[in-house]
Protein backbone atom coordinates (compact mmCIF):
# COMPACT_ATOMS: atom_id res chain seq x y z
CA UNK A 1 0.00 0.00 0.00
CA UNK A 2 1.46 3.36 -1.27
CA UNK A 3 2.36 5.60 2.29
CA UNK A 4 1.02 9.06 2.20
CA UNK A 5 3.71 11.68 1.79
CA UNK A 6 5.20 13.73 4.47
CA UNK A 7 3.27 16.96 5.54
CA UNK A 8 5.80 18.84 3.94
CA UNK A 9 5.19 22.57 2.19
CA UNK A 10 5.94 20.40 -1.27
CA UNK A 11 3.31 18.04 -0.27
CA UNK A 12 1.22 19.74 0.47
CA UNK A 13 0.97 22.35 -2.08
CA UNK A 14 -2.33 22.98 -4.13
CA UNK A 15 -2.29 20.34 -7.19
CA UNK A 16 -2.57 22.31 -10.64
CA UNK A 17 -6.03 22.87 -11.23
CA UNK A 18 -7.78 20.28 -13.47
CA UNK A 19 -8.85 20.79 -17.07
CA UNK A 20 -12.04 23.07 -17.60
CA UNK A 21 -12.07 22.98 -12.99
CA UNK A 22 -11.53 25.74 -10.90
CA UNK A 23 -12.18 23.69 -7.93
CA UNK A 24 -8.51 22.72 -6.68
CA UNK A 25 -8.16 20.11 -4.18
CA UNK A 26 -7.21 22.24 -0.69
CA UNK A 27 -8.83 19.96 2.24
CA UNK A 28 -5.40 19.57 3.40
CA UNK A 29 -4.38 23.06 3.65
CA UNK A 30 -7.68 23.75 5.33
CA UNK A 31 -7.27 20.78 8.11
CA UNK A 32 -4.44 23.21 8.66
CA UNK A 33 -5.32 26.29 8.75
CA UNK A 34 -7.90 25.05 11.60
CA UNK A 35 -5.69 24.29 13.40
CA UNK A 36 -3.37 27.44 13.27
CA UNK A 37 -3.96 30.40 15.61
CA UNK A 38 -3.53 33.65 14.24
CA UNK A 39 -0.22 34.85 13.21
CA UNK A 40 2.21 35.34 9.97
CA UNK A 41 1.65 31.48 9.56
CA UNK A 42 -1.98 31.62 9.06
CA UNK A 43 -2.09 34.44 7.25
CA UNK A 44 -0.01 33.23 4.41
CA UNK A 45 -2.19 29.81 4.38
CA UNK A 46 -4.90 31.99 4.32
CA UNK A 47 -3.49 34.19 1.11
CA UNK A 48 -2.48 30.93 -0.68
CA UNK A 49 -5.92 29.35 -0.13
CA UNK A 50 -7.53 33.07 -1.72
CA UNK A 51 -5.03 32.43 -4.66
CA UNK A 52 -5.80 29.04 -5.04
CA UNK A 53 -10.12 29.59 -5.06
CA UNK A 54 -9.82 32.89 -6.80
CA UNK A 55 -10.76 31.72 -10.27
CA UNK A 56 -13.92 30.40 -9.35
CA UNK A 57 -14.61 34.14 -7.76
CA UNK A 58 -13.73 35.20 -10.99
CA UNK A 59 -16.00 33.17 -12.24
CA UNK A 60 -19.34 33.77 -10.60
CA UNK A 61 -18.44 37.39 -11.06
CA UNK A 62 -18.75 36.76 -14.71
CA UNK A 63 -22.29 35.51 -14.72
CA UNK A 64 -23.10 39.00 -13.37
CA UNK A 65 -21.15 40.34 -16.29
CA UNK A 66 -24.48 42.01 -18.58
CA UNK A 67 -25.95 43.96 -15.77
CA UNK A 68 -24.07 47.71 -15.99
CA UNK A 69 -22.17 46.72 -13.44
CA UNK A 70 -17.77 46.51 -14.15
CA UNK A 71 -16.12 43.25 -14.56
CA UNK A 72 -13.43 44.36 -12.37
CA UNK A 73 -15.42 45.76 -9.98
CA UNK A 74 -17.67 42.37 -9.72
CA UNK A 75 -14.53 40.73 -9.61
CA UNK A 76 -13.29 42.43 -6.29
CA UNK A 77 -16.55 41.93 -4.68
CA UNK A 78 -16.47 38.39 -5.68
CA UNK A 79 -12.39 38.24 -3.82
CA UNK A 80 -14.31 39.96 -0.85
CA UNK A 81 -16.82 36.99 -0.48
CA UNK A 82 -14.10 34.51 -1.37
CA UNK A 83 -12.33 35.63 1.49
CA UNK A 84 -15.00 35.60 4.00
CA UNK A 85 -15.78 32.02 2.92
CA UNK A 86 -12.17 30.87 4.22
CA UNK A 87 -12.56 32.78 7.09
CA UNK A 88 -16.06 30.95 8.13
CA UNK A 89 -15.51 27.72 6.48
CA UNK A 90 -15.30 24.44 8.98
CA UNK A 91 -13.86 21.57 7.18
CA UNK A 92 -15.59 19.43 9.40
CA UNK A 93 -18.93 19.96 7.75
CA UNK A 94 -18.08 19.27 3.85
CA UNK A 95 -16.49 20.46 0.47
CA UNK A 96 -15.35 24.04 0.32
CA UNK A 97 -17.19 24.39 -2.79
CA UNK A 98 -20.36 23.85 -1.45
CA UNK A 99 -19.96 26.50 0.86
CA UNK A 100 -18.42 29.63 -0.96
CA UNK A 101 -20.43 29.22 -3.77
CA UNK A 102 -23.30 30.04 -2.32
CA UNK A 103 -21.32 32.65 0.13
CA UNK A 104 -19.71 34.54 -3.32
CA UNK A 105 -22.98 34.76 -4.88
CA UNK A 106 -24.27 36.42 -2.41
CA UNK A 107 -21.89 38.93 -1.96
CA UNK A 108 -22.16 40.16 -5.67
CA UNK A 109 -25.89 40.13 -5.42
CA UNK A 110 -25.72 42.21 -1.89
CA UNK A 111 -23.21 44.86 -3.96
CA UNK A 112 -26.16 44.95 -6.37
CA UNK A 113 -28.15 45.49 -3.76
CA UNK A 114 -27.18 48.12 -1.85
CA UNK A 115 -24.45 49.76 -4.20
CA UNK A 116 -25.68 49.89 -7.74
CA UNK A 117 -28.89 51.73 -6.69
CA UNK A 118 -28.64 55.63 -8.05
CA UNK A 119 -31.12 55.82 -5.26
CA UNK A 120 -32.04 53.48 -2.09
CA UNK A 121 -34.28 51.40 -2.85
CA UNK A 122 -35.88 48.89 -0.01
CA UNK A 123 -35.52 45.55 -0.51
CA UNK A 124 -38.71 44.32 -1.12
CA UNK A 125 -38.67 46.63 -4.18
CA UNK A 126 -35.73 45.37 -5.70
CA UNK A 127 -36.84 41.93 -5.40
CA UNK A 128 -39.91 42.64 -6.86
CA UNK A 129 -38.26 44.24 -9.94
CA UNK A 130 -35.79 41.19 -10.04
CA UNK A 131 -38.92 38.73 -10.08
CA UNK A 132 -40.98 40.94 -13.15
CA UNK A 133 -37.76 41.73 -15.15
CA UNK A 134 -37.28 37.66 -14.97
CA UNK A 135 -41.08 36.98 -15.68
CA UNK A 136 -41.19 39.46 -18.68
CA UNK A 137 -37.95 38.10 -20.50
CA UNK A 138 -39.65 34.22 -19.96
CA UNK A 139 -42.90 35.56 -21.60
CA UNK A 140 -41.33 37.76 -24.40
CA UNK A 141 -38.98 34.94 -25.35
CA UNK A 142 -42.00 32.46 -26.19
CA UNK A 143 -43.16 32.25 -29.65
CA UNK A 144 -45.10 34.25 -31.15
CA UNK A 145 -45.55 36.60 -27.98
CA UNK A 146 -45.91 40.12 -27.70
CA UNK A 147 -45.08 42.03 -24.91
CA UNK A 148 -46.71 41.26 -21.48
CA UNK A 149 -49.32 42.67 -19.74
CA UNK A 150 -49.88 43.50 -16.25
CA UNK A 151 -51.93 40.93 -15.70
CA UNK A 152 -50.11 38.78 -17.73
CA UNK A 153 -46.66 39.25 -15.35
CA UNK A 154 -48.90 38.65 -12.47
CA UNK A 155 -50.42 35.46 -13.38
CA UNK A 156 -46.73 34.34 -13.91
CA UNK A 157 -44.99 35.25 -11.16
CA UNK A 158 -47.78 34.46 -8.39
CA UNK A 159 -47.63 38.60 -7.72
CA UNK A 160 -50.56 41.30 -7.39
CA UNK A 161 -50.92 43.32 -9.90
CA UNK A 162 -50.24 46.06 -7.66
CA UNK A 163 -46.85 44.28 -6.88
CA UNK A 164 -45.78 44.01 -10.83
CA UNK A 165 -47.08 47.66 -10.87
CA UNK A 166 -44.55 48.54 -8.50
CA UNK A 167 -42.21 46.28 -10.15
CA UNK A 168 -42.29 47.64 -13.23
CA UNK A 169 -41.71 51.15 -12.08
CA UNK A 170 -38.39 50.35 -10.02
CA UNK A 171 -37.59 48.92 -13.24
CA UNK A 172 -37.35 52.49 -14.55
CA UNK A 173 -35.38 53.46 -11.29
CA UNK A 174 -32.64 51.70 -11.50
CA UNK A 175 -30.22 54.70 -12.33
CA UNK A 176 -31.40 58.31 -12.45
CA UNK A 177 -30.96 60.93 -15.43
CA UNK A 178 -28.88 63.79 -15.40
CA UNK A 179 -30.76 67.26 -14.93
CA UNK A 180 -28.82 68.39 -18.43
CA UNK A 181 -30.74 65.29 -20.19
CA UNK A 182 -32.73 66.03 -22.91
CA UNK A 183 -35.88 64.04 -23.36
CA UNK A 184 -36.39 62.78 -26.80
CA UNK A 185 -38.05 65.38 -29.39
CA UNK A 186 -38.46 68.53 -26.96
CA UNK A 187 -35.33 69.99 -27.34
CA UNK A 188 -34.92 70.94 -23.32
CA UNK A 189 -33.57 69.51 -20.90
CA UNK A 190 -34.90 68.80 -17.41
CA UNK A 191 -33.67 71.66 -15.90
CA UNK A 192 -35.68 73.45 -18.22
CA UNK A 193 -38.79 71.92 -16.36
CA UNK A 194 -37.88 72.61 -13.00
CA UNK A 195 -39.46 75.77 -11.35
CA UNK A 196 -37.74 78.41 -9.43
CA UNK A 197 -38.08 80.27 -5.78
CA UNK A 198 -40.78 82.56 -5.99
CA UNK A 199 -39.13 85.94 -5.12
CA UNK A 200 -41.95 87.06 -2.84
CA UNK A 201 -41.37 83.99 0.02
CA UNK A 202 -38.09 86.57 0.97
CA UNK A 203 -40.34 88.91 1.66
CA UNK A 204 -43.04 86.96 3.87
CA UNK A 205 -41.50 86.61 7.07
CA UNK A 206 -40.41 90.56 6.97
CA UNK A 207 -44.18 92.18 5.91
CA UNK A 208 -46.01 89.47 8.78
CA UNK A 209 -43.05 90.92 11.23
CA UNK A 210 -43.84 94.27 10.06
CA UNK A 211 -47.63 93.80 10.44
CA UNK A 212 -48.12 94.84 13.83
CA UNK A 213 -45.95 97.08 14.48
CA UNK A 214 -47.13 99.16 10.96
CA UNK A 215 -50.84 99.01 12.45
CA UNK A 216 -50.01 100.68 15.34
CA UNK A 217 -48.89 103.82 13.92
CA UNK A 218 -50.80 107.18 13.72
CA UNK A 219 -52.38 107.26 10.62
CA UNK A 220 -50.44 110.21 9.16
CA UNK A 221 -47.66 107.73 9.28
CA UNK A 222 -49.10 105.12 7.51
CA UNK A 223 -50.35 107.26 5.16
CA UNK A 224 -46.86 108.70 4.10
CA UNK A 225 -45.18 105.26 4.28
CA UNK A 226 -48.35 104.43 1.49
CA UNK A 227 -47.53 107.32 -0.51
CA UNK A 228 -43.91 106.65 -0.46
CA UNK A 229 -43.91 102.78 -1.01
CA UNK A 230 -47.18 101.96 -2.69
CA UNK A 231 -47.73 105.42 -4.70
CA UNK A 232 -43.89 105.58 -5.10
CA UNK A 233 -44.60 109.38 -4.56
CA UNK A 234 -41.24 111.44 -3.92
CA UNK A 235 -40.51 112.89 -0.88
CA UNK A 236 -41.61 116.30 -3.08
CA UNK A 237 -44.41 115.08 -4.23
CA UNK A 238 -45.56 113.80 -0.38
CA UNK A 239 -44.55 117.25 0.74
CA UNK A 240 -46.78 119.45 -1.69
CA UNK A 241 -49.84 117.21 -0.68
CA UNK A 242 -49.36 117.59 2.81
CA UNK A 243 -48.34 121.24 2.69
CA UNK A 244 -45.38 120.52 4.80
CA UNK A 245 -41.27 120.74 3.69
CA UNK A 246 -39.67 118.17 1.64
CA UNK A 247 -36.47 118.23 4.51
CA UNK A 248 -39.63 117.48 7.04
CA UNK A 249 -41.25 114.39 5.08
CA UNK A 250 -37.89 112.71 4.87
CA UNK A 251 -37.59 113.43 9.09
CA UNK A 252 -41.01 112.23 9.31
CA UNK A 253 -39.94 108.38 7.21
CA UNK A 254 -36.54 108.12 8.91
CA UNK A 255 -38.73 108.35 12.67
CA UNK A 256 -41.11 106.09 11.34
CA UNK A 257 -38.91 103.40 9.70
CA UNK A 258 -36.24 103.54 12.62
CA UNK A 259 -39.42 102.77 14.90
CA UNK A 260 -41.09 99.98 12.65
CA UNK A 261 -37.71 98.54 12.21
CA UNK A 262 -37.21 98.99 16.49
CA UNK A 263 -40.14 97.32 17.26
CA UNK A 264 -39.77 94.15 14.78
CA UNK A 265 -35.91 93.69 16.02
CA UNK A 266 -37.33 93.88 19.57
CA UNK A 267 -41.44 93.41 20.30
CA UNK A 268 -40.50 94.67 23.91
CA UNK A 269 -39.48 98.21 22.19
CA UNK A 270 -43.08 98.90 21.51
CA UNK A 271 -44.16 102.18 21.97
CA UNK A 272 -47.73 103.29 22.89
CA UNK A 273 -49.92 104.33 19.67
CA UNK A 274 -48.54 107.65 17.96
CA UNK A 275 -44.79 107.39 19.37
Amino acid sequence: MPTRPANTPAAEAVRPLRSHDDAPDTAALFTRLAALPDGPGREALRAELTTAWLPMAHRIAGRFRDRGENVEDLRQVAALGLVKAIDRFDPGRGAFESYAVPTITGEVKRHFRDRTWALRVPRRVQELRNRVRVARRDLTERPGSQAPSVAGIAGHTGLTEAEVTTGLEALDSYSTLSLDAEPAGEGSTLTDSLGAPDPAYSVVVDREAARRSLSRLPQRDRDILYMRFFEDLSQSGIAARLGVSQMHVSRLLHHICARVRAEVQDPRADGPPGG
